[in-house]
């Protein structure tokens, strides 16, 4: 890792409330995350299954997009609303942060490949990677980075990207990429290559998206609903149009903006929608994805501490994270059983 651009992990950043020092389910997030140094080339320390969180400190694809800059405060913001959160899961489950990736000189390119360098590290130590935004071009980086371990690990995987944003992101990118090119970056160098592209994006806005998109979109053979649409299915509905996806993909780099949402529930991004997804049709998406197994990363993006009045979008994005990290240890039966509690 170039050490210009990554910085160990805050201690400051996990504080909260102590119920007891030994009790495990009385425990918190706080009380359990451990640091993580990706300069160490040693394997997992947990030797067992875990999470590792990082952050992309980044508002520069926001300002090259002209948008409202503030986002790479995000990840501050973030863990501070994580800290709390209670331990569902068995206590042979890591909680790692791994610090963060800063872009502070303007050079998104080259944070961006530091990123996907930190990605790799951690997917190659078996740890699930928590991706904490920064603009959204913080997906160009960490799918980079999934691209990378594929490779080194000689698994020749059709990757597939599912985002959960209001947004194509296709954009051209003639003057560089932003926050809202990753995904035309990322077909294009399929293209380049002969190799499949495959994106799926839930929640997309047709005031939030030019004519040109969406021809851009139909060209690329990008599948998509509409926000309003996901309002109108059911949960049997969404899994019918999701089902396709997941079975032509191996792998799944499942990726969120917090601008799908409507505003009443994210008010702190760069783009606020006042009619956008309400969070449980997320929440549902998000566990039919990570049930299926094959989502492999995640990422959320666009929290703005600058906007964010009460923390309410970071708080919205704690209970996203709670829920990916219950389903993936429900998968893996490490989802502690509570007769109360029935659901992830």
């Amino acid at each position: 890792m170039n050490k210009k651009y990554y910085r160990l992990m805050d201690p400051e950043n996990w504080q909260g409330r102590i119920d007891s020092e030994k009790n495990f389910e009385d425990f918190r997030w706080h009380q359990w995350v451990k640091p993580l140094d990706l300069t160490d080339e040693s394997r997992n320390p947990n030797n067992g299954p875990g999470f590792a969180f990082l952050g992309f400190k980044s508002d520069e694809g926001i300002r090259r997009n002209k948008g409202r800059v503030g986002a790479s405060k995000g990840p501050q913001s973030i863990r501070s609303q994580l800290s709390n959160l209670p331990c569902f899961f068995t206590e042979d489950v890591a909680l790692l942060d791994a610090g963060d990736i800063v872009c502070e000189d303007g050079d998104l390119e080259k944070s961006q490949q530091e990123l996907s360098r930190a990605v790799e590290h951690i997917l190659s130590l078996e740890l699930f990677p928590i991706i904490l935004g920064g603009g959204h071009e913080t997906a160009l980086g960490h799918y980079l980075g999934i691209q990378k371990y594929l490779k080194v690990q000689n698994r020749r995987e059709q990757i597939g990207i599912f985002n959960i944003d209001a947004h194509f992101d296709l954009r051209p990118y003639d003057q560089g990429g932003n926050s809202g090119s990753m995904f035309r970056q990322i077909a294009d160098d399929h293209q380049k290559k002969g190799s499949p592209f495959s994106y799926f994006c839930a929640g997309i806005q047709k005031y939030g998206n030019t004519i040109a998109l969406f021809k851009t979109a139909k060209k690329l053979g990008v599948q998509y609903i509409l926000a309003r649409d996901l309002i109108d299915q059911s949960v049997q509905d969404i899994e019918s149009s999701i089902t396709p996806f997941l079975q032509k993909n191996d792998v799944i780099y499942l990726t969120v903006c917090a601008d799908v949402f409507s505003s009443a529930f994210a008010p702190g991004v760069s783009a606020v929608q006042p009619l956008g997804l309400d969070p449980e049709i997320a929440i549902k998406i998000i566990k039919l994805l990570i049930t299926s197994k094959k989502v492999i990363s995640f990422d959320i993006s666009e929290v703005s501490p600058r906007f964010d009045h009460d923390h309410i979008t970071a708080s919205l994005a704690k209970v996203l994270i709670f829920s990916v990290v219950n389903a993936h240890c429900w998968n893996y039966g490490r989802l502690k059983e509570i007769e109360e509690v029935s659901s992830y």
